[in-house]
């Protein structure tokens, strides 16, 4: 049974697909029970996705190799020349069909406490607050809170045997200015590492640098009185443009003169019109004074005659 856990479908019809299906379902209820019993305060939800981010595909793979268990693996000659004893997929169910197979050979209490000792050392690592995210995605969703860009991942180099190699990886946060390196035996190992040192280096420079204070914003109370606005205290500096509400307020000012003008000129033709009349009514009575005394004329020849 550990030689058929071992196998690869690559290599023979009698390979560990089926082992591998039943020691996920072992994994994860194992996983579960180690969590409910750690974490009494943690609610379904956030328990679930740390069991999820616990026994998945990039957990098992650094739990293999941890163990080497690629210098155990039997695969076929395809595999073996495109390098499937280093591929983390392979890895990982390989991994996982083991479980199983010791579940069936001893039984649930074997392969729980195998389980067990293999995760122990990982959750004395794991922080409930980050329910078990792994440093690329924490780096990813704190740049995002802060509106920053992604991250960029570079391969610089990689050394060692073709059947041992090493990754050198390359971490990039331009807006801040930030390159970091990090190792790993297989890219996205490399990644994580520098995914934990970028991390890390943006929380340190963000501590650093204090948040721009925010400029008040200025504010403009304007009145509207017989088409006149009146910039209140509160403005420190009216604005004043062109097809806005001040030049609406001069067209208002022109508007109000304009009329004082007209009603002035009214009244000075009013005021002229009344004299040029009171001149003509003088005229007329100028003109009817002599016919007095034509009508006295003969009274007083009446009286020197007597």
């Amino acid at each position: 049974m550990l030689q058929q856990a071992l196998t690869h479908r690559s290599h023979s019809a009698l390979h560990n697909e089926r082992l591998e299906f039943l020691g996920d379902s072992v994994l994860n209820c194992v996983v579960a029970s180690l969590l409910f019993d750690r974490y009494d305060k943690i609610d379904e939800g956030d328990l679930s996705r740390l069991r999820a981010n616990l026994v998945k595909q990039q957990s098992l793979y650094e739990i293999a190799q941890r163990l080497e268990l690629s210098q155990f693996l039997r695969l076929g000659e395809g595999e073996l020349k495109s390098g499937g004893f280093r591929r983390p997929s392979i890895l990982a169910d390989t991994l996982e069909a083991l479980f199983g197979a010791i579940f069936l050979d001893s039984g649930f209490e074997a392969a729980r406490a195998v389980i067990r000792a293999l995760y122990l050392p990982i959750l004395d690592h794991v922080d409930p607050r980050t329910l078990g995210k792994d440093a690329k995605t924490l780096l990813q969703e704190f740049l995002q809170g802060k509106k920053i860009p992604l991250p960029q991942y570079n391969v610089i180099a990689t050394h060692g045997a073709a059947h041992n190699q090493e990754f050198e990886i390359e971490c990039l946060v331009p807006k801040l200015d930030i390159q970091v390196f990090g190792t790993g035996g297989s890219r996205r190992a490399g990644e994580q590492a520098a995914a934990k040192l970028a991390l890390e280096a943006v929380q340190l420079a963000l501590a650093k640098t204090p948040s721009a204070a925010r400029k008040p914003r200025t504010r403009t109370t304007q009145l509207k009185l017989a088409g006149i606005a009146t910039i209140q205290p509160d403005a420190p500096e009216p604005a004043v443009a062109k097809g806005g509400r001040a030049e609406k307020a001069e067209k208002a000012d022109k508007t109000v003169e304009k009329a004082d003008k007209t009603d002035k000129t009214d009244k000075q033709e009013k005021a002229a019109k009344e004299v040029r009349n009171q001149a003509g009514n003088k005229g007329d009575r100028s003109e009817a004074a002599p016919a007095e005394p034509l009508s006295a004329a003969p009274a007083a020849t009446q009286s020197r005659t007597a």
